[in-house]
């Protein structure tokens, strides 16, 4: 079985020993980079399964590293680990396309456990198009698709009306959903996914057969008339 690659991103160099020393412990395979730049420059020629980001580094910050990435790969998992711990920081990680952000100082067992989560997602179909409706959603290029409009999407927001649209008809429990694409990330909460919801409504509204309906306390089913 291969190991899952992982392109770890610090500045810092004492850490970036002592935590790429413990993932390889774990059983990964670790590319260790000292700035956005470098990280950038092998992830376009090498590729990797999961990346691990600092936000504060030279030459190219964390998020502007992100933000190229995504531009050329929407799928690879991205777990952001940073000292800048303010909710607006953390907003802008997801945003810009993370899957993940830990909070420094961390435990090396919170990182591992939140790595092995994403990998997990490597599997995912290189092409996948999703008749829903009138729409097409593009899980390869994160894109949801209708005549009247075009919209780029987030991974989780791709994911979760995939996940949806597979078990329409099914309640698909609000918790389930929490669990497998926010983790243990407590800023999420059950009030955030019903905002989350709400806009995923909204970008299926120009097909009023297609309907997501809050079951109360239990979660969100999809129909299809």
């Amino acid at each position: 079985m291969n190991k899952v690659k992982i392109l770890y991103v610090e500045d810092e160099q004492s850490l970036a020993l002592i935590v790429a020393d413990s993932l390889e412990d774990h059983g990964f395979e670790v590319v260790h980079r000292e700035n956005g730049q470098e990280a950038l420059n092998y992830f376009k020629k090498e590729n990797a399964d999961v990346i691990v980001l600092d936000v504060m580094m030279p030459l190219m910050d964390g998020f502007t590293t992100a933000t190229e990435i995504r531009k050329t790969n929407p799928h690879v998992p991205i777990l952001f680990l940073s000292a800048l711990t303010h909710t607006e920081d953390v907003v802008k990680g997801f945003r810009l396309g993370a899957n993940d952000y830990i909070r420094k100082p961390f435990k090396i067992e919170e990182l591992i456990v939140r790595i092995e989560a994403l990998s997990r997602r490597v599997k995912r179909p290189v092409h996948a198009y999703y008749e829903i409706g009138d729409y097409v959603l593009d899980t390869n290029k994160n894109i949801l698709k209708h005549n009247k409009a075009e919209e780029k999407l987030s991974y989780r927001e791709v994911e979760l009306i995939r996940r949806l649209f597979e078990n329409k008809d099914n309640v698909v429990p609000r918790e389930d959903i929490i669990k497998t694409y926010w983790g243990d990330d407590t800023y999420f909460t059950g009030r955030s996914l019903d905002v989350f919801i709400s806009r995923i409504r909204k970008y299926l509204s120009y097909d009023d057969r297609i309907k997501i309906t809050n079951v109360r306390g239990i979660g969100y089913v999809m129909n299809i008339d």
